[in-house]
């Protein structure tokens, strides 16, 4: 078997830990400590976040989503291929080192998204880029989930507070969507208190394989 190769090491804000490239043969990995965020084989979930939204708002052709965060890419790939010309993506991206990642030793995964004109990438808090913009939808994949923080910090992304921010920064009948490893009651009902259209959708991380994702599609 070909052994894991250590290629990078980023630190995560806010005493968040560290964040480890890895690559063997021809798939990488991210790992937090012994936790692997994300995987180069498994992004059917990821890709499912940005299809699902971008069908629900299709008669929006000069929409604008934000993506929170980068990670590997795939869901910022399958918006820019689902959206028009006219639309608009930001990516809110909190580690630097993840976009030179995705523009070095990953570029093969990129395939050029990052130069196309419709993208903005915001290095920062996407909380941040939440609270100072106008949005026709938020994809949010930060952590592994509302219940699976990668750094305490995010934990204002998914509370009353935090939701509220991002109804406030969506258009009329915009979308929040949030990617999970795992289901979260808590959370949904967090939602509908906060006066959403909760739809729950649960997603394969690889085609109609592999383990169970969640997404929530949160409209206003």
């Amino acid at each position: 078997m070909i052994p894991w190769e250590h290629l990078a090491t980023a630190q995560v804000p806010d005493d968040g830990g560290d964040l480890r490239l890895m690559r063997r043969g021809t798939e990488y990995s991210i790992m937090s400590g012994s936790i692997e965020l994300m995987n180069s084989r498994l992004s059917g979930s990821e890709q499912a976040l940005a299809t699902l939204v971008c069908e629900r708002i299709k008669d929006r052709p000069k929409a604008h989503i934000l993506i929170g965060g980068y990670g590997m890419g795939f869901t910022l790939r399958a918006a820019l291929g689902a959206l028009g010309p006219q639309a608009r993506v930001t990516v809110g991206e909190l580690i630097p080192q993840v976009v030179d990642w995705a523009r070095g030793p990953m570029a093969g995964l990129s395939a050029g998204s990052l130069d196309d004109p419709r993208l903005d990438i915001r290095l920062g808090d996407v909380a941040d880029a939440i609270a100072h913009g106008r949005y026709d939808a938020i994809l949010l994949d930060v952590d592994n989930g509302p219940e699976g923080l990668s750094r305490k910090a995010n934990d204002r992304l998914y509370s009353d507070t935090g939701l509220a921010a991002a109804k406030a920064a969506l258009t009329p009948g915009g979308i929040l969507a949030v990617w999970s490893s795992a289901p979260s009651p808590r959370f949904t009902q967090r939602l509908r208190k906060g006066s959403f259209k909760v739809e729950e959708v649960e997603v394969r991380a690889t085609g109609k394989r592999g383990a169970r994702h969640t997404i929530w599609l949160a409209s206003t």
